[in-house]
């Protein structure tokens, strides 16, 4: 691995974290896997020998909890999962180089390997622990089948992940409270012997790595809450069936932790991809083993797993380690959080059945917004981002620009190209190559908006349909057209498809996907046909079409869970009481002064932003009136956070600090409901006004 500028002399590989086979694709998902295709075609396009690689994620308990409930074997159940990714991935034109999965022989043979040596370097040992245990079921219950409460925040958690709260990996034993998913009882700890990862051995070395590791900012800073603290070792088995056996293991019900074997399919899949080419064209082990460059595109929930115990394995046994992770944002449905339980979603093939190109969602993902920031979508913004971007600026010049060319001279005129046109494409190749290097998707594609933008200045400028005949209006064409064939070249990695399409109305030779950034200085063919128009507007019916789907699609799935629920909890005579929808009232009550010993204030918002590596966390300075404050909230996903400034609310001003995430926070806002209703006051009441 080296930190030079790409494209290096090194080999790359650019993975995406796995998808969990158990459910369907909504284009929150995409994210990373776009970011991935755009991230991997723009480094091939610098020249740099790149592998993309990814693979399905076929172990764990969410995959045998869902395969228990559909009555199929996990195995079954997670390959048609795999096998439907496999199929749906191409379709956005997301082109694995190698995609796989963690159950395929390659991903466990060397995840026996890499184990083995963990043990041989005197790295694994074994220690009895506290595990959950529901005696009536009469089963240890790892991960998903133990909830309970957060020993670090104090929010639920389910067993290997504070997902509602700090976001904390947790060890087996450690959540508080534990709960049988499987039958609704208390669970208990029971003594249970488990092999561990010293990863606490690793510190110093952690320490170092983080600080040179590259790529977004929340993956550089999240981690170094654990790596500076007091590291703690990783217990590396689960009590279950379904995994990759903890090798020479004679116990039936011990495997491997789903996050030993998991990331190894990166080094799994790209192996795969080098005994199918050959290791001429692409060769995993100097890739993995010597100097390669190994980038890492993920959801920023895995931030953890991929910059502690996932550089503390490859360091102990040998691999190279990541030269970059890129963590992504999450993606909002209409400033909410996307709910697949309630089907409040974009389905990756609902998308592709409403008649949509690959390249419209890419674009929307890979450009609206940083990659490490969340971003919302709304069927309004993507026809707003469509109509005045993909159609206003960049198909507008390229068609307007070769129309002109086709009907005025059937192709290229023969004229030099301007030093001022040359100049501007050299700008955008280099705008695109800081991109690449700066870990910025969003600043490949811009790359090639921003030129169509200029070209539009450009023709607009000239006005050739008011020049006549003669060196100047060749030049003016010519010119043109050579900004259209960069465009092309540039903008191929966020839009394949249209690009190749692009390419052929150029008339150009050989394969749009596989030529360099120099391409796009290349004198472009002399004669070509009269050219398509790329993009095509969205209309505002169309749009209201789509959202009156959305909403009857919510609003039945929540009237058949009300029908389920009340089918269930009906009385004998059939009838059901309709305030079983909300939580009973407390029976203990509280008396008057105890009421006044809460103040609570009106409080107008000031600030409002997302804590990096917290799903559901933001972090807000308020107004109290008499001071500001600063709050943590659980309205991430729920609000679009830049709305709230402005908004008034109610808080609790006397609670006692806590710390959440590493964020101080003092105070508490009041909201009602799953959704975070965020309570307000009817009049003008003035921030520190006090709620009586």
């Amino acid at each position: 691995m080296s930190h030079d500028p790409f494209p290096t002399e090194h080999p790359a590989v650019v993975t995406c974290g796995l998808p969990y086979a158990n459910g369907d694709l909504h284009i929150g998902h995409l994210r990373t896997y776009v970011g991935g295709d755009i991230y991997s075609r723009a480094l091939k396009r610098l020249g740099q020998e790149t592998a993309f690689v990814s693979g399905s994620d076929m172990h764990g308990t969410p995959v045998a909890v869902n395969a228990e409930k559909e009555g199929v074997t996990p195995e079954e159940f997670a390959l048609r999962h795999h096998e439907t990714y496999e199929e749906t991935f191409p379709k956005f034109d997301i082109e694995f180089d190698n995609y796989g999965h963690t159950h395929d022989e390659t991903n466990t043979e060397l995840t026996s390997e890499l184990v083995r040596t963990l043990e041989e370097e005197g790295y694994l040992y074994e220690k009895e622990i506290p595990i959950a245990y529901d005696p009536d079921a009469d089963q240890w219950l790892p991960d998903r089948y133990v909830e309970g409460t957060c020993p670090y925040c104090g929010a639920h958690a389910r067993g290997d992940e504070c997902d509602e709260g700090c976001g904390r990996h947790l060890e087996p034993g450690e959540i508080e409270d534990p709960e049988s998913t499987l039958t609704g009882n208390p669970a208990e700890y029971r003594e249970r012997s488990h092999r561990f990862f010293r990863v606490s051995e690793l510190q110093d070395y952690l320490n170092e790595f983080i600080d040179r590791l590259e790529g977004t900012s929340n993956a550089q800073n999240q981690p170094r809450e654990w790596i500076e603290g007091e590291l703690q070792d990783w217990c590396i088995t689960r009590d279950m069936d379904w995994g990759i056996d903890y090798p020479g293991e004679t116990e039936d019900d011990l495997v491997l932790y789903v996050w030993v074997d998991a990331p190894i399919e990166y080094i799994a899949s790209t192996k795969q991809y080098s005994e199918r080419v050959g290791a001429e064209t692409f060769d995993w082990e100097e890739a993995w083993r010597n100097d390669g460059e190994i980038v890492h595109i993920i959801g920023r929930d895995i931030i953890q797993h991929h910059t502690v115990f996932w550089p503390a394995m490859l360091r102990a046994t040998g691999y190279v380690e990541p030269r970059a992770v890129m963590a992504s944002g999450f993606i909002t449905l209409n400033g909410k959080g996307f709910s697949t339980s309630r089907n409040r979603a974009v389905w990756a093939d609902e998308y592709l059945e409403e008649g949509f190109a690959p390249a419209l969602i890419r674009y929307y993902l890979a450009t609206n917004g940083g990659f490490q920031q969340d971003v919302d979508f709304s069927w309004e913004k993507f026809r707003d981002r469509v109509n005045n971007e993909l159609v206003g600026t960049v198909g507008n010049f390229l068609y307007r620009s070769l129309l002109f060319a086709y009907r005025e001279y059937e192709g290229t005129p023969e004229a030099d190209l301007s030093e001022e046109v040359r100049d501007r494409i050299e700008a955008a190749i280099e705008e695109f190559r800081a991109g690449v290097n700066d870990y910025s998707v969003r600043e490949v594609g811009n790359a090639a908006v921003r030129l169509a933008q200029f070209g539009n200045e450009y023709i607009q400028r000239h006005e050739p349909w008011k020049l006549d005949d003669g060196e100047e209006k060749e030049r003016v064409i010519r010119d043109c057209v050579q900004v259209a064939k960069a465009v092309c070249v540039l903008f191929e990695p966020v839009a394949p498809s249209k690009a190749e399409r692009l390419w052929a109305d150029l008339n150009e030779d050989g394969d749009v996907h596989a030529v360099g950034v120099d391409a796009a200085l290349d004198a472009p063919a002399a004669s070509f046909d009269e050219p398509s128009e790329l993009f095509e507007k969205i209309d505002e019916e169309r749009v209201e079409e789509l959202n009156e789907k959305l909403e009857a699609r919510v609003a039945e799935t929540a009237a058949d869970e009300e029908e389920d629920e009340a089918e269930s909890e009906s009385d004998e005579d059939g009838s059901a009481d309709a305030s079983d929808e909300f939580e009973p009232l407390l029976a203990d009550r509280i008396g008057f002064k105890e009421f006044q010993e809460l103040d609570l204030r009106v409080a107008e918002i000031l600030d409002a932003e997302g804590i990096d590596g917290a799903d559901k966390l933001a972090k807000l300075t308020v107004d109290i009136g008499v001071e500001e404050r600063q709050i943590v909230a659980g309205l991430k996903q729920l609000h679009d956070l830049s709305e709230l400034p402005g908004k008034k609310v109610v808080v609790v001003a006397n609670l006692e600090k806590a710390e959440l995430f590493g964020v101080e926070s003092n105070g508490m806002v009041l909201a009602a409901g799953e959704q975070a209703d965020l309570l307000t006051t009817h009049g003008d009441a003035e921030p520190g006004t006090r709620v009586r």
